[in-house]
């Protein structure tokens, strides 16, 4: 074990919007161990799996190091100049229009707000949107239309506080799972709560479920219609609250009645029983405390703005806001979606929570920043800006810690418009992502453990992203790097940052600018922070407020006094004419796919894919379909399917999931064509867009399904990452001290012997080969040595079963060399000592796998979850496993 600092780093996890803390340790040799923070307002000592990874994922050998113009090094004088020029020359040609930035909710704070700063204020565009319009656009329509600003006014302790939460869909227990953790404990500690889950499928997050309702992808406005009719048609009316505090309650109910006449009516229209919508309607009603969380199966629809303003219609009219243990929350989907709210960071959005189209706003942001112009309108939202790239309406995009050639709608047409585009400029910190392949300059980013600043949680919490790394090779922070172009490009004299805190100071200074408690978001207290102050700077939710004794207290809970931040300060009821998603299936495409994430990984897998622990969970992308869907189609579990769609296409094997409704497919968001040969969700998801938001509807695409006639299944192992072409299916996956490639293909090569040296050599002719083939059963075993050391092997056959158990070759690659019996073995396909096969790893945090943990629960005759932790350990840390192991028990 390395010897530890004793003086560890405290920053913020990296990955979703909770905003764990973590400590950082790191060892004299270079070794680092991440911790949960027990002070940490936002986890208190908790961890998922993912966070307790983290330091797996620091030695990333695909990093962009230096700065690049079609693919040749150069100097940042250089590449700085060369953006800031090809910027100039396109203004002054075409316009300000015909530039764009599309950044993301990785970046910190002051990156955001740079950026923001630059296109708005000096370029004098909008056409800066980012990736949270993927996942939180919705949400902050819904937000500002009842509230008049992006305000989300509950906090984790809520959580904890209440005795109802509806879950609407979020598969916490996945997606958010220190969150989902903190509701499993509250549960324990609080017998009388109870929890409802409104999702199509029956997640992870539905075993602590009291009730579930499964209802009809996209009919969720139907439901809180639904629900507002019933409220009101049964006496559950805030009757003071409503009258002081709200406007158009009876234009909102009324409107309501006409899509939800009945709760017969809405159990219809959203597929689900009379007796399970009457059962949540009267437990909404009769309970005091509530707290609805709502998440991507709200917001990624083609009305999802509607879907958020129905379900806070409901708060509003029985006063469940503003208190302890209620209200309406958005689970945010990234780690600093909303500190790009805080800095406008959408094309709809002025710094600093202010208005894009409101000319007082405008006014007063170009007056703070001294600067030539400000944008006068919106600008293009994501898919609407690489639609106007394809057109060539836009000759030059900047692409920013994102990778929208996976993770935007219709893809196909998006890689498209960046091959068109003979300006593309990408700032992140690896080389190899799909977006990267179409750059013409690539600038090196810093990237978590080397950067320095803030991000904001879900319950407005700022937190510190402390370094605790030296940036690797020329790589500098966004920030840095945006500030340089903006010198370039004349505009020196306003961009006069040294440090990210000159930045942070200045965000914070706008928030208060001209601020007469007007506008919710205000720190403006911290405008004159130290170097020390913030290298010091504790969690604190927004907006802060100086007390008369000179301490500053943050906020943990809005509204709380009846006031909201419209002209009048009443909460505005919307009236929502609720509708089902744009698209519908058909004859020819007769299924309903729907998207999301898996437990261990995280966006297109950058990160989490190089890490061996958190790719053995969920190890490969798969289609899930209902069993009853799979029979009526002749599909049994692993048969390789083609799920197609007038946009494109996927190749994927299929996996049973019982909680899926009939009729309904679904696969995981994660898997590029760095990881897979052809898994990209995206591919296949339309270009509808909710009309207010913007955001795409990500949940709902309409695909057929066929079987792939496959000849020969397999799977390699290599130290490297390869190249492959010749397989219809192909993933891979991160082992230790090695890459492992799933492979299945349509044709049989000529020669397999020259295919495999041709594939697993390359370029490099050394080493020693050996291989054995059985040309009248097509199997073929190949294994590459150098200098004694395993460095790869193949092995095919022309089903999967005749493939051997993969575990004891994955072994292999962990030594340093193999001796005569262990060379052998690899031909016979056989381990030349038995070796246990412990299955699926369930628990990533110890790597317990599931074979383990059913033998255990047998022979030891476990019953709890308790007690398979006591034997093995599982579900002790993060607790992400947990609905798992209740399964196998």
């Amino acid at each position: 074990m390395s010897e530890l600092s004793s003086n560890p780093v405290s920053t913020t996890c990296p990955y979703c919007g909770v905003g764990c803390g973590v400590k950082v340790e790191q060892g004299l040799d270079g070794a680092v161990k991440v911790t949960p923070d027990q002070k940490h307002p936002a986890n208190l000592g908790r961890l998922c799996s993912k966070g307790m990874a983290l330091g797996d994922t620091l030695d990333n050998p695909q990093r962009l190091l230096y700065p690049e113009i079609e693919g040749k090094q150069v100097s940042w004088d250089v590449a700085s100049t060369e953006v800031a020029q090809r910027f100039n020359s396109i203004i002054e040609e075409h316009g300000s229009e015909a530039v764009a930035f599309y950044v993301s909710g990785q970046l910190l704070t002051e990156d955001y707000y740079v950026a923001n700063k630059l296109m708005k204020g000096f370029i004098g565009s909008a056409n800066i949107d980012t990736n949270s319009r993927l996942c939180m656009s919705s949400a902050v329509v819904a937000h500002k239309r009842a509230f008049g600003e992006d305000l989300v006014p509950c906090n984790y302790e809520d959580l904890e506080q209440t005795d109802l939460i509806v879950l609407i869909g979020s598969n916490t227990a996945w997606c958010h799972p220190v969150l989902y953790q903190r509701m499993v404990a509250a549960k324990k500690e609080n017998p009388a709560l109870r929890v409802v889950l409104i999702d199509p499928r029956e997640t992870q997050t539905a075993d602590l479920a009291d009730l579930h309702l499964p209802l009809k992808p996209g009919s969720d406005a139907f439901l809180f219609n639904g629900l507002l009719a019933y409220l009101a048609d049964n006496g559950h009316t805030a009757t003071a609250f409503v009258a002081q505090h709200t406007d158009n309650s009876v234009g909102a109910i009324n409107e309501a009645k006409t899509s939800a006449k009945d709760v017969v009516a809405v159990a219809e229209q959203c597929g689900l029983s009379v007796e399970a919508v009457n059962a949540f309607y009267a437990l909404f009603a009769s309970t005091d405390k509530v707290v609805s969380v709502f998440s991507q199966g709200v917001n990624q629809s083609s009305s999802g703005a509607d879907k958020g303003n129905a379900l806070i219609n409901c708060h509003l009219l029985t006063g469940k806001i503003g208190k302890p243990g209620m209200g309406p929350f958005s689970f945010t989907g990234q780690p600093n979606a909303m500190g790009g709210r805080e800095v406008g960071g959408l094309a709809n959005m002025l710094a600093a929570h202010m208005e894009i189209e409101n000319s007082e706003s405008r006014q007063l942001v170009q007056d703070f920043w001294q600067s030539p112009t400000i944008a006068p309108k919106q600008g293009l939202k994501a898919v609407d800006l690489f639609e106007a790239v394809h057109s060539g309406k836009i000759k030059a995009v900047w692409i920013m810690a994102t990778n929208p050639a996976v993770s935007l709608p219709n893809t196909n047409r998006v890689r498209e418009a960046l091959d068109m585009c003979e300006n593309v400029i990408v700032s992140d910190c690896v080389s190899n992502t799909d977006t990267l392949k179409y750059a013409n300059i690539r600038l090196p980013a810093l990237t978590w453990g080397e950067r320095n600043g803030t991000v904001t949680n879900s319950e407005r919490a700022i937190s510190r992203q402390r370094p605790f790394l030296d940036a690797p090779g020329e790589a500098k922070p966004d920030w840095q790097i945006i500030t340089e172009v903006a010198h370039k490009m004349g505009h020196a004299e306003q961009f006069q940052y040294d440090i990210s805190l000159d930045v942070f100071r200045e965000h914070a200074a706008l928030s208060g600018y001209k601020n007469e408690g007007e506008r919710c978001f205000d720190i403006s207290p911290l405008a004159d922070l130290s170097v020390e102050e913030f290298d010091a700077l504790q969690p604190f939710q927004w907006p802060l407020k100086e007390n008369a004794d000179g301490s500053l207290v943050g906020t943990q809970r809005l509204f709380e006094d009846g006031k909201f931040f419209t002209p009048n300060g009443k909460a505005r009821f919307i009236s929502v004419s609720a509708e089902m998603p744009a698209t519908q299936t058909s004859d020819e495409y007769s299924l309903i796919l729907n998207t999301g994430r898996v437990r261990d990984h995280w966006h297109t897998m950058t990160r989490t894919g190089t890490s061996a622990r958190l790719s053995s969970h969920v190890s490969q992308p798969t289609v899930e379909l209902n069993p009853d869907d799979a029979d009526m189609r002749g599909v049994k579990e692993g048969d390789l399917l083609r799920v197609h769609n007038e946009y494109g296409e996927l190749c994927l094997p299929a996996k049973f999931d019982k909680g899926l409704r009939k009729g309904n497919v679904f696969v995981p968001i994660h898997w590029t064509k760095q990881f897979s040969g052809s898994s990209v969700v995206s591919d296949v998801m339309p270009p509808i867009v909710d009309p207010v938001s913007g955001q795409p509807e990500s949940k709902f695409s309409a695909v057929e399904i066929e079987a792939v006639d496959t000849v020969w299944h397999g799977f390699l192992i290599s130290r490297r990452q390869l190249n492959l072409d010749m397989a219809s299916f192909w993933h891979c996956q991160k082992v230790e001290g090695a890459w492992y490639y799933s492979l299945a293909g349509e044709q049989l090569p000529e020669n397999w012997a020259e295919m495999s040296r041709e594939l697993l050599c390359q370029s490099d002719d050394k080493g020693d080969w050996a291989e054995y083939f059985d040309k009248s059963r097509q199997i073929y075993r190949g294994a590459r040595f150098v200098n004694d050391r395993l460095e790869s092997c193949v092995f095919v056959s022309q089903t999967a079963k005749e493939l051997p158990a993969t575990n004891w070759l994955k072994q292999l690659f962990t030594q340093e060399s193999l001796n005569k019996e262990e060379r052998l073995s690899l031909l016979s396909g056989k381990p030349s000592t038995p070796m246990e096969d412990t299955g699926k790893v369930v628990c990533s945090c110890f790597n317990i796998g599931e074979k383990t943990i059913k033998s255990a629960i047998q022979a030891q005759k476990l019953c709890s979850v308790e007690e398979i932790g006591a034997c093995l350990k599982a579900g002790t840390n993060c607790g992400s496993c947990i609905p798992e192991l209740k399964g196998f028990l």
